[in-house]
C-alpha cells in the first residue's frame, strides 16, 4: 500500500510557453487555501527535501496492499498511526486511504482471493477506526486518475532510476545488484512490477498529498515520488506538490517464527504472524510458541535476544502504560521468565485487538452494505480530489 537520493535526474528542457505556465501557475493559486499544521505534527518526524511545487491546505496519503488479510505488523506500522492522524489532524486536513488493489496484481492474483481479501482490508480499515465521514477511504481502481497519472509520469521517468529500485528485486528474489537486463531478471520480471513505482507516485501526487506516513523501509519509493513531482514540475511548472514523509514511531514487527524478517502476510507459516481478527485462544497459541531463547529473564537486546526484543516491542506500542521506549518496559519484566512474560503480552495484544474483532465481527454480520456504502463515498471523493489535479496536469502538457 519507499535510502539515499540517486544522483541521476530528469530530463531536462524548456518551459512551455509563457502564457500557459501563467494559466496554470494562476489556477493553482487561486485553488490555495491556508490551513496550518496540527498537533500530529510534533509525534511525527517529518522529513521535506524540495520547496518546489504549491503549498496547499495539509493533506495526507497512504495506501495498503489487499493480498490478505491485514496482520500486526500492518497494524502497528501503519494503521493504527492512519486513526491517530484522523483523531488528531486539524479539521482543514484532508486524509486519503487506499486500497491499493492495482499494485496487487503485479504479481499473480487469483480472482476470487482478490475480491476477498479487498473486501477483508475494507472491514480492517472500518474495524480499526477509521471513518468514513472523516477519512477518504476508496479502492485505488474506482478512480482512473491514477492510473492516467501513472502514464504521463512514465513519460519522463527513468529506467536508469527504476532499475536501482529494490521493490522488483525483493519481490523476484534477486540480489540488489540485479539488472533488469540480465538474463536471470529478464526471464522473470513484468514491466508492471518494475514500473510500480511510478503507479505508487501517481498515487500520491494525483491527489496532492502534502505528507504520507511510511515505515523506515519506504522511504526510496517516496523518495521516487519526489523526483517524479520535481521532474514534471521542470519540464510544465510547479502543478504537482513533492510530499514530504512521516515517519512511523513504531519500529517493524518481525515474524514470531523468524524474528530477523519482517512480519508477512506472505509467509508460509501461519503462526509466524498475528491477525487482526485472529481470536483470543489464536493469539495465546501463536505467543506461546514464537520463537525466543534460552537465556533467563527478559531483556532487550535485538542482536542477541532478537525474539524477546520483537514481543517487547510489539508491548510497547500496544500498550499505554507510561514506557519511554521496548528498552525500558524490559525493566518491568526483567524477573519473569519467559513463559509468563509471553502470557502478560498476549494479554496486552488482545487487550488491544478486542474491540477491532467485535467491530470487524458487526461488519461481516451486516453483509456488504457498510463496506459497499463507504467504498462509494470513498471513490466519489477521491475521483473529485484527483480530477482537480488532472485538470491541471492536462493543462500543463497541451490536453485540454
Amino acid at each position: 500500500m519507499w535510502f539515499l537520493r540517486p544522483t541521476l535526474l530528469l530530463p531536462f528542457c524548456q518551459f512551455p510557453s509563457q502564457p500557459m505556465f501563467l494559466v496554470v501557475r494562476q489556477a493553482l493559486t487561486a485553488a490555495r487555501p491556508k490551513v496550518g499544521l496540527s498537533q500530529v505534527e510534533l509525534k511525527w518526524t517529518s522529513r521535506s527535501h524540495y520547496s518546489t511545487g504549491v503549498a496547499e491546505s495539509k493533506v495526507i496519503f497512504s495506501g495498503i496492499q489487499p493480498t490478505g488479510l491485514p496482520h500486526l505488523g500492518n497494524y502497528l506500522g501503519a494503521l493504527q498511526q492512519w486513526v491517530k492522524l484522523q483523531d488528531e489532524a486539524d479539521p482543514g486536513t484532508k486524509l486519503l486511504f487506499s486500497i491499493v488493489d492495482l499494485h496487487a496484481i503485479t504479481l499473480p492474483q487469483n480472482a476470487a482471493a482478490l475480491q476477498r481479501s479487498r473486501k477483508e482490508t475494507f472491514a480492517t480499515l472500518l474495524a480499526v477506526g477509521l471513518d468514513p465521514k472523516r477519512s477518504t477511504i476508496f479502492y485505488q481502481s474506482m478512480v482512473p486518475q491514477h492510473s492516467e497519472l501513472m502514464w504521463i509520469l512514465s513519460c519522463s521517468a527513468s529506467m536508469g532510476y527504476l532499475s536501482r529500485m529494490t521493490q522488483w528485486k525483493s519481490k523476484l528474489e534477486l540480489d540488489d545488484s540485479a539488472n533488469p537486463l540480465e538474463t536471470s531478471s529478464k526471464a522473470k520480471l513484468k514491466l508492471g512490477l518494475f514500473s510500480y513505482p511510478v503507479l505508487q507516485a501517481a498515487d500520491i501526487l494525483v491527489h496532492r498529498a502534502s505528507h504520507v506516513p511510511v515505515g523506515e523501509d519506504q522511504s526510496q519509493h517516496l523518495e521516487f515520488s519526489r523526483e517524479c513531482a520535481t521532474g514534471f514540475n521542470h519540464l510544465y511548472g510547479h502543478v504537482l506538490v513533492p510530499p514530504q514523509t512521516l515517519i512511523s514511531p513504531a519500529k517493524r514487527v518481525m515474524a514470531l517464527d523468524k524474528p530477523t524478517q519482517k512480519m508477512s502476510k506472505s509467509h508460509a507459516n501461519p503462526k509466524s504472524r498475528i491477525h487482526l481478527t485472529d481470536t483470543k485462544e489464536d493469539i495465546e497459541k501463536k505467543i506461546k510458541v514464537a520463537l525466543t531463547d534460552s537465556i533467563e529473564g527478559v531483556s532487550y537486546d535485538p542482536t542477541q535476544r532478537p525474539g524477546v526484543s520483537n514481543l517487547l516491542e510489539i508491548a510497547f506500542n500496544m500498550d499505554d502504560q507510561g514506557a519511554t521506549s521496548a528498552a525500558d518496559l524490559a525493566k518491568d519484566y526483567e524477573g519473569l521468565s519467559l513463559k509468563a512474560f509471553k502470557g502478560q503480552v498476549a494479554d496486552i495484544i488482545n487487550a488491544k485487538l478486542d474491540p477491532i474483532r467485535n467491530r470487524y465481527m458487526e461488519i461481516e454480520a451486516d453483509g456488504e452494505r457498510q463496506i459497499e456504502d463507504a467504498a462509494r463515498l470513498g471513490a466519489q471523493r477521491a475521483s473529485e480530489s484527483a480530477n482537480a489535479t488532472m485538470r491541471m496536469v492536462r493543462m500543463a502538457i497541451g490536453m485540454v
